[in-house]
């Protein structure tokens, strides 16, 4: 009829997929810039899902959405239990049953199901309908982080490979999800979420210590 599934922190492909073009990144670039030498191309690789879901700001609505639906998750679970043990049930004493009462437990199973199937699509829909809310915040802010990484570091394409896209290789430095995640996490702090450990200072020089100083002999 239909199988219960643990809560996913987000969904998978929801649209968030995107492929970044020189263009993106270049908006009010002087005409003349066409003109230019051709330069080397740097090519980013992230996966916007593992951020959005690694981020501090992603891992707190994730816990808020498990606290929200669980108690509902758990609910339909018992229910769905309970009809399979009743199904059971009936399929096992079926022949040793009047038929008034046979026909009674099978009208019974056959709400029970109708209610069942109902009450968890719309719970499905709920659930779907929340964590693409969560996704749309977070992913448009993560976007604009995104922007100014990939300009501060000088890539004119970034790829998204959280939909599907297969990348066979890459160099080392090419994927920045973790990097994306730092800095998305430094501009949207998160009440609660553990600091980043600040840089380890330089050890102080040691203080110079006094010239040694003899004292004459006296004659």
């Amino acid at each position: 009829m239909f199988g219960t599934s643990k809560i996913k922190t987000f969904s998978l492909g929801l649209g968030l997929s995107t492929l970044f073009a020189a263009a993106a990144f270049a908006q009010g670039a002087p005409a003349s810039a066409a003109s230019a030498a051709p330069t080397a191309t740097k090519i980013g690789i992230i996966n916007i899902q593992e951020a959005i879901e690694g981020c501090n700001e992603g891992k707190k609505e994730a816990d808020s959405l498990q606290a929200k639906f669980g108690a509902k998750q758990a609910d339909l679970k018992n229910r769905k239990d309970e009809f399979d043990n009743l199904t059971k049930q009936l399929q096992a004493q079926g022949d040793k049953l009047s038929d008034e009462e046979r026909a009674k437990r099978v009208k019974d199973l056959e709400t029970r199901q109708k209610n069942l199937q109902r009450d968890y699509e719309d719970f499905q829909n709920e659930v779907q309908q929340a964590q693409q809310e969560v996704i749309n915040r977070i992913g448009s802010k993560m976007m604009v982080v995104l922007g100014k990484y990939a300009k501060a570091n000088g890539y004119s394409v970034v790829m998204d490979v959280s939909a599907g896209q297969t990348v066979l290789w890459a160099s080392d430095g090419t994927v920045f999800t973790k990097e994306l995640v730092d800095a998305y996490n430094a501009e949207n702090p998160v009440s609660g979420a553990p600091a980043a450990k600040p840089a380890a200072a330089a050890p102080k020089p040691a203080a110079p210590k006094p010239a040694a100083t003899t004292t004459p002999k006296k004659p």
